[in-house]
């Protein structure tokens, strides 16, 4: 049990997608202007890594290691569709603002790297665990970015307004701001880990 746990938090911090191995920027910086958002393209990810890790996990000694990334791509792709029609049935408004970035999600660093680091390598419940805790990571990394942008660059938290009378700082909700964020949030992670390795030693 000890060891799912460690699965699923060292997504959260030690090797959280986006700012601990600096993956899935793409979507990040042109999703996270609103938290709606935010959580949105999140869950949609959790989804297609935890159902392509479970199938990616239990075909690993059947899938032959020449074609392997072409399978993932394909087993990847088809929890992409799935997500992507359930977002348009329930959701229209959402994946409209997310727009190209929920197809994409087929080529994310983030779920093909797990697929090929870990699902192809372990066992399915070990599969799940990681699925989820990188998933969480990736949500929670996207909804602290795009809290301090909106609520920076629009006065606004979920849409309703948090701040009155406030100038809001236009370059926030724009690229350099998507930036700026991501780096001082980096160097939060980095310090975080320094100072634990100092205690570890």
């Amino acid at each position: 049990m000890k060891k799912l746990i460690k699965e699923f938090s060292k997504g959260v911090i030690i090797e959280n997608p986006t700012l601990g191995l600096v993956l899935g920027l793409c979507p990040t910086l042109a999703v996270s202007t609103s938290v709606e958002n935010a959580i949105g393209m999140g869950c949609a990810a959790t989804c297609v890594l935890f159902g392509s890790n479970i199938i990616i996990s239990s075909l690993r000694k059947i899938i032959p290691s020449r074609i392997r990334i072409p399978c993932f791509i394909v087993v990847i792709a088809t929890f992409v569709t799935v997500v992507e029609f359930l977002m348009k049935a329930y959701f229209p408004a959402l994946n409209k603002a997310l727009g190209i970035y929920v197809p994409l999600i087929v080529v994310n660093c983030i779920v093909l790297g797990r697929a090929e680091a870990f699902a192809c390598k372990n066992t399915v419940l070990h599969s799940i665990f990681d699925a989820l805790g990188m998933g969480f990571g990736f949500t929670l990394a996207l909804t602290i970015i795009a809290s301090i942008r909106e609520l920076s660059g629009a006065g606004t938290l979920l849409g309703m307004v948090v701040r009155k009378n406030f100038e809001p700082v236009t370059m926030m909700v724009l690229a350099p701001g998507a930036l700026l964020t991501i780096a001082f949030l980096i160097a939060g992670v980095n310090y975080f880990k320094a100072k634990q390795r100092e205690r570890l030693k």
